[in-house]
């Protein structure tokens, strides 16, 4: 699997993105730069968390506007995949790649701490090697995670089964106690129609190695590589 990471101004979790690719890809991931134009021949690009642009005006609205997003408009467009995590779903919705957007926590508070997700499909590249219905722990720090879409563009996410992944209980149900950004349906990721976009807001990429406190994140990237293998 050929993959690249596009670093933006602010931009802090490029490393962490690195780490967890090559772990499971045994290469290492090509880091582009935002006024870059061109992505080159690659399978998988990761618009990683952090501040880009300082989150001035909307969080990930100037970085959307960043030269290099028309690449990764045309990457997606002739179905290459594309994951975007915390910072990164911010981007890829203000660019329109997902539909809706990310809104202050509910509480006006940033969020630093451990979340439960319930996987609610297990048949595509981001999640083949989870069980639909698997709990996994994730690492949540934003203060923009209230993911908000308008109720049509809900009901299609629901109806075309395009939710990813959802804030739950640890024994799966799914509750307002759970759902600490107040999230539209606990929704915490969601997917193209394709199934080759996904944005989430927790941070799979922070647990994929036992030094890291656990490796709950790790499927994901490890079904990735699986299902892009050259």
């Amino acid at each position: 699997m050929r993959a690249a990471i596009v670093v933006f101004p602010g931009i802090n979790r490029e490393r962490d993105m690195a780490i967890a690719l090559e772990q499971s890809t045994g290469q290492k991931p090509r880091m582009i730069w935002h006024k870059e134009t061109e992505l080159g021949d690659i399978d998988l690009v990761v618009l990683p968390g952090g501040f880009s642009y300082g989150d001035y005006l909307r969080c990930g609205a100037m970085a959307a506007l960043s030269p290099v997003m028309a690449a990764v408009k045309r990457h997606a467009e002739r179905g290459g995949y594309v994951l975007g995590v915390c910072n990164g779903f911010q981007i890829i919705t203000e660019a329109g790649l997902l539909p809706g957007a990310l809104l202050r926590n509910a509480g006006l508070r940033f969020l630093s701490m451990d979340c439960n997700l319930r996987v609610e499909r297990a048949d595509t590249a981001f999640t083949g090697q989870y069980q639909k219905g698997q709990i996994f722990r994730a690492p949540m720090a934003h203060g923009d995670g209230n993911y908000t879409a308008s109720a049509a563009d809900l009901d299609r996410l629901e109806g075309e089964n395009l939710v990813a992944f959802r804030y739950a209980e640890p024994d799966g149900a799914i509750s307002a106690r759970a759902n600490r950004n107040g999230s539209a349906r606990n929704i915490a990721g969601i997917f193209s129609p394709n199934l080759r976009v996904l944005g989430l807001m927790p941070h799979p990429e922070n647990l994929v190695d036992p030094l890291m406190g656990g490796t709950d994140g790790k499927p994901l990237f490890d079904g990735l590589s699986a299902a892009l293998a050259a």
